[in-house]
């Protein structure tokens, strides 16, 4: 289908969106919602990784702060950019995102939604919310802490504070910071190297990951699944004969 603000690729394995609105840095407005929304149903119905990027110059600098603007109580409750990054958060198949110049308010918050990141040099994440008058509230005030503790967190949210690309990467916010304008190319090569393991494998193993607290009875049962998987015995009958060849 044709989509307004966004190019989507698909193939066998994945899906590759482009967030298309470069001339207003990607910010993200109701119609990108929409379609991203629209891509998330697909990869419900046929399980696939997701990979994201920004047209452009940026990532995604923000919401759309004309909209944003225009926005009361009602609207801010039903939780619009929210909703559709924890939609993205809990697809089954690793999301990866590919980070290049600005990602910001609600562009942070996507970013941070993906599983993991990989940026170029060059980029910045921040949540500059609160100088406008609102909360980072489309996940960066919960998910940001989890991704890189509470102290880092409040110095990006309440301080204002940017991490580059470096530092980024030392807090484990980012997977790798590669040469700029190659983090597409770097996330692409990642996703061709997850697509070896087992889809069954990688969908239990985010789960659980991604489960609340300690949960070793929801490990033993993940695994026991695996366990019976024609393609775990395959997998693992392949890997003693190449050790004995």
């Amino acid at each position: 289908m044709d989509y307004d603000t966004i190019n989507v690729e698909r193939s066998a394995d994945r899906v590759v969106v482009e967030l298309d609105r470069p001339y207003a840095r990607n910010a993200i407005n109701a119609a990108m919602v929409n379609e991203l929304h629209t891509v998330c149903g697909e990869l419900e119905q046929e399980p696939r990784f997701l990979v994201i990027h920004g047209a452009g110059e940026d990532f995604a600098a923000g919401a759309d702060i004309g909209e944003l603007r225009v926005r009361g109580r009602e609207e801010a409750l039903t939780g619009i950019n929210r909703a559709l990054f924890d939609r993205i958060n809990r697809l089954s198949l690793p999301t990866v995102a590919a980070i290049e110049g600005n990602a910001l308010g609600g562009g942070a918050e996507l970013a941070y939604a993906c599983d993991i990141r990989i940026a170029g040099q060059g980029a910045r994440f921040g949540n500059p919310e609160p100088g406008l008058g609102i909360l980072a509230a489309a996940g960066a005030c919960y998910r940001l802490s989890e991704l890189v503790g509470k102290s880092v967190a409040k110095q990006v949210i309440l301080g204002g504070g940017l991490l580059d690309a470096d530092a980024a990467h030392r807090h484990g916010l980012v997977m790798d910071v590669v040469e700029r304008g190659t983090a597409l190319t770097a996330a692409r090569a990642l996703v061709d190297r997850m697509s070896k393991a087992s889809p069954l494998a990688l969908r239990l193993s985010k789960s659980v990951v991604d489960a609340a607290g300690p949960h070793p009875l929801l490990d033993d049962v993940a695994q026991a699944v695996l366990f019976e998987s024609s393609d775990k015995r395959e997998r693992m009958a392949n890997f003693l004969e190449r050790r004995r060849a």
